[in-house]
Parts: structure tokens; sequence; C-alpha cells
């Protein structure tokens, strides 16, 4: 089974930036895409973003398009998620998400890999 662990989580004011990376262990994952997606307290689990694993073609949630970049080195069986111009409506917690079984991309019922999230926080 693939494993993923997230990090690069943290604290910053709004407008600031942070950059999370998820590492894949353990079988190289056959499935053709990846994914981020976050929960904040009280909330489901939202889609982010995700890219296919082939051709780096990306999707992006409404609310993160413009601000967020996901890419991939698949040599180093990383993901990364560059966030920029960070919100207070970002805080919350990302899970880099592997094992995508197809149909959409947004959905987290699609993917069977999950990471243990990391926390991030934008304060106003």
């Amino acid at each position: 089974q693939v494993h993923v662990a997230e990090s690069g989580g943290g604290v910053v004011q709004a407008g600031g930036s942070l950059r999370l990376v998820c590492v894949a262990s353990g079988p190289t994952s056959t499935s053709s895409a990846m994914g981020w997606f976050r929960q904040a307290p009280g909330k489901e689990r939202d889609f982010v973003a995700a890219i296919r694993r082939v051709s780096g073609v990306t999707i992006y949630a409404d609310s993160v398009k413009g601000r967020f970049t996901i890419s991939r080195d698949n040599a180093k069986k990383t993901l990364y998620l560059q966030m920029n111009n960070l919100e207070p409506a970002d805080t919350a917690v990302y899970y880099c998400a592997d094992s995508w079984r197809g149909g959409t991309y947004d959905s987290a019922q699609q993917y069977a890999s999950w990471g243990q999230g990391t926390q991030v926080t934008v304060s106003s």
C-alpha cells in the first residue's frame, strides 16, 4: 500500500505564502492522479487541487485558482502545493491524497491513500 506524508504547514499572516510537501513511500503508486484536500474544524474535507501524474494536467477548486499551484516530481515521488496570497479562510488541515480510483478528481472517496495532514493557520 502506498503511504504518503505531508509537511510544510505552519502559521502565516494573511497575504503570506507556504509550500506544502507530500512524500510517498512504499510501492510506487500506479494511479494516474494525486491531489490535495483540506478540512476546517467542523466542516467536511474539501477538494483543493489535483494533478495528473504523467501529463501534469492540473485541476483546482475555484476558491484557490490563481493563488495555489500544485506540482509533482515523479522521480522523487513528491507532490507539492505552493500557496500564495493566503487568506484566513484557507485555515485548515491539509491532506495529501494518492491512489486515485478514477472518476471525479474532487471527491475524497475516489482516493485510497491519505496522509496524517499538516495544519495551516492564516491569521488576519
